[in-house]
């Protein structure tokens, strides 16, 4: 686990340098793999706009309501925008206005296909 790692590290280097640290964990969401069904839609609608034989499908640890969603049994998808920063849910979070283009462009071929 990430947060093990990070608290063992953080508390072997309190230690060296002769403090110490506490480590806690207020928000935890693991990996959640959405139903293939609607995914495997959603990418092959955008592969096949963009003219690619595939896009990636990723997992996503974020605690989003389609997280929630997916947990709850309902069918459901995510469309990312590429980020460069990695930063998300801050005010340090970016995307690039072509990026964000995309993101939409996608999304609107997805609705027009399941129309």
């Amino acid at each position: 686990e990430l947060v093990g790692r990070i608290s063992a590290t953080a508390h072997e280097w309190a230690a060296a340098n002769g403090t110490a640290i506490d480590v806690e964990v207020e928000s935890s969401s693991g990996v959640l793999e959405f139903g293939s069904v609607l995914r495997s839609r959603v990418a092959q609608v955008i592969a096949d706009e963009q003219g690619l034989a595939t896009i990636p499908m990723l997992p996503t640890g974020a605690g989003h309501d389609a997280g929630i969603l997916a947990s709850a049994g309902v069918e459901t998808a995510m469309i990312f925008v590429r980020n460069p920063t990695g930063v998300s849910h801050s005010p340090h979070e970016h995307a690039e206005r072509d990026d964000c283009h995309a993101g939409v462009l996608a999304l609107t071929a997805v609705i027009r296909d399941m129309a």
